[in-house]
């Protein structure tokens, strides 16, 4: 073969060496990107209500007035949603729902995207390569952090939407309340900018961890239950078996690392200011104690699971379709 047709054949470069480069990008499959949008999306839109009263859990600090607002005061989910719907109808169960789903489908989408893309450009292509814990980390984290970076921006205005207490309205400062999610956008990004879209970017790194505890617990469940079945571990398991090692994935990972989400809400939240991440642990810890970085948890764990459960189903179907068309 000459040097063109190598070339030409997408082998090598000129020098003989393939780029890292083009050789990440030969295994960037869309499907993945599609599949994790639908079901980054179907969860969103089932479970949002939980996600609005988780956010207002992390940011109640155990006194109703902060500032100029005065906080409701709910004695739990269920007094929450009642709550909520009574002072502003079943549709203030969705404030924030155009955002969420929108970052939470982005998310889920590129983020199975960018893992799918380097965990293949690590086994080179061979889908019955196993990785092991340490790659499927490093995958994972990867991922995370090209995700983050360019959602960032619609998680923080989902949290200013979730806080937007309709009792509230006439005290809140012009800049202070949007109207909707590109009125949110267009508002931070005038009197804050770039960095006020990007608030909580840091806590977010730390949710990274998230992401891949989670990840690398599903790979590696997946892999011993195929090599227990003395099946390759590439093989497609059935729905009950998706659901289920998406299900102990995600509790593992949503509890090891919920704090970094109490702290992340906080920095976000349009109603209270802090100097930064320290300034929001220190506070936790003096005026509310340890067992406030966990405030939120019970929804939180109530909505994650199955959504997680949803997301991963519908992404595994959408791939298992995809790879039966091929």
């Amino acid at each position: 073969m000459t040097g063109s047709q190598v070339k030409k054949a997408g082998v090598t470069d000129v020098d003989g060496v393939t780029p890292p480069v083009k050789g990440i990008l030969r295994h960037v499959k869309w499907e993945h990107l599609v599949a994790g949008v639908s079901g980054g999306a179907a969860s969103t839109l089932l479970l949002h209500p939980l996600d609005l009263v988780k956010i207002r859990f992390q940011v109640n600090e155990g006194t109703a007035t902060v500032g100029h607002i005065d906080r409701p005061e709910y004695r739990g989910i269920v007094d929450a949603f009642r709550t909520i719907r009574k002072t502003s109808g079943f549709t203030g169960l969705y404030q924030g729902v155009k955002p969420n789903v929108l970052g939470s489908a982005s998310s889920w989408g590129f983020y199975f995207m960018f893992y799918n893309s380097i965990k293949t450009f690590m086994q080179d292509g061979d889908t019955k390569v196993d990785l092991g814990a340490g790659k499927h980390t490093l995958a994972a984290s990867g991922a995370g952090l090209l995700t983050l970076v360019l959602t960032n921006p619609l998680w923080v205005v989902k949290t200013r939407l979730c806080l937007q207490y309709e009792t509230n309205i006439t005290s809140i400062k012009p800049e202070k309340y949007y109207s909707g999610m590109i009125d949110a956008l267009y508002k931070i990004y005038k009197y804050e900018g770039v960095l006020g879209l990007y608030k909580g970017f840091i806590p977010g790194m730390f949710g990274i961890s998230h992401g891949a505890i989670q990840f690398v617990c599903y790979e590696e469940m997946k892999t011993k239950y195929n090599n227990f079945k003395q099946r390759p571990i590439d093989y497609r398991l059935n729905s009950a078996e998706y659901i289920a090692f998406a299900a102990l994935s995600k509790i593992i990972a949503a509890t090891v690392t919920y704090p970094y989400q109490v702290v992340r809400s906080r920095l976000q939240d349009q109603h209270r200011s802090y100097t930064g991440i320290s300034d929001v642990i220190r506070q936790i810890y003096r005026y509310e104690g340890l067992w406030a970085f966990y405030k939120g948890l019970t929804p939180n764990l109530l909505r994650v699971t199955p959504a997680c459960c949803i997301t991963f189903v519908v992404y595994e179907n959408i791939i298992s379709l995809s790879f039966h068309r091929n």
